[in-house]
């Protein structure tokens, strides 16, 4: 990966951090955030968990702003591994990240399994996405998350 690349992952995936403590503290969901960018590095769109209703999750807040819009070359850059199963939503997040024709997801922290088996890392490589994990920022992904894992 060039350096400029892993530059701005993790620009982009610290900001995907940050979004998480924007979340309203829940004991049944994680807190999460995430930023979508096109292939230009340009922000196209942000979302955190439970932006919007109390069940919507970060990548799928983010992709409605993008209705619409090609998203082909696109990266999602989530603090926690998009979802591969879900009980509140008949679609997982890694499906709706395939189904918009993105193939490329950083995330900081793989998801524990605490609610659901996490498995969205291997649902998107099915796929053939690129998925890149940056593990320095997990901590930073889990401070709004402390109360569901202590």
């Amino acid at each position: 990966m060039s350096t400029d690349r892993a530059h701005d992952d993790l620009h982009w995936l610290a900001l995907a951090c940050d979004l998480a403590r924007r979340c309203p503290p829940s004991d049944t969901a994680f807190s999460v955030g995430a930023v979508v960018v096109d292939a230009r590095g340009r922000e196209l769109a942000r979302g955190h968990s439970r932006e919007t209703d109390e069940k919507v999750h970060a990548e799928e807040a983010a992709l409605a702003k993008l209705a619409g819009r090609d998203l082909a070359g696109a990266t999602v850059y989530s603090s926690l591994e998009p979802c591969a199963r879900r009980l509140s939503r008949p679609k997982p997040c890694a499906r709706l990240i395939l189904e918009r024709g993105i193939r490329r997801v950083v995330f900081a922290w793989r998801e524990p399994v605490l609610f659901v088996e996490g498995d969205g890392v291997e649902t998107l490589e099915a796929a053939g996405a690129e998925i890149v994990e940056l593990p320095e920022l997990a901590e930073r992904a889990k401070e709004p998350n402390r109360h569901l894992l202590d």
